[in-house]
């Protein structure tokens, strides 16, 4: 299941659950929508992959799968880029589908 961080962890802007920016990678490291477009380029910092939207858990429990019975996470994540380290995995991979890196 999805831990569903709360914020970006560049920017630390908020990223409740009903968010339509919130970003993930693979690992579940989460970006807002602005930094993966502007400052990433759809490539992640930490694995070097690419991000798609994240989903969200559903608010209505119709079945016991929903965020009152599955809370998102509280616990934040900011971690600002290292642009120093960043820019040799940036470079290395930005024309390279995400798909294919």
């Amino acid at each position: 299941m999805l831990e569903m961080r709360p914020t970006c962890e560049n920017c630390d802007k908020p990223l409740p659950n009903e968010s339509s920016e919130a970003m993930i990678c693979t690992y579940e490291c989460t970006f807002c929508e602005d930094c993966v477009t502007n400052e990433l380029k759809n490539v992640c910092p930490n694995c070097g992959g690419g991000f798609e939207k994240r989903p969200t858990r559903p608010n209505n429990c119709l079945t016991p799968n929903c965020v009152t019975n599955n809370p998102v996470s509280t616990t934040k994540k900011h971690r600002p880029i290292n642009w120093e380290k960043f820019k040799i995995i940036q470079d290395a991979f930005v024309d390279i589908n995400p798909r294919n890196r």
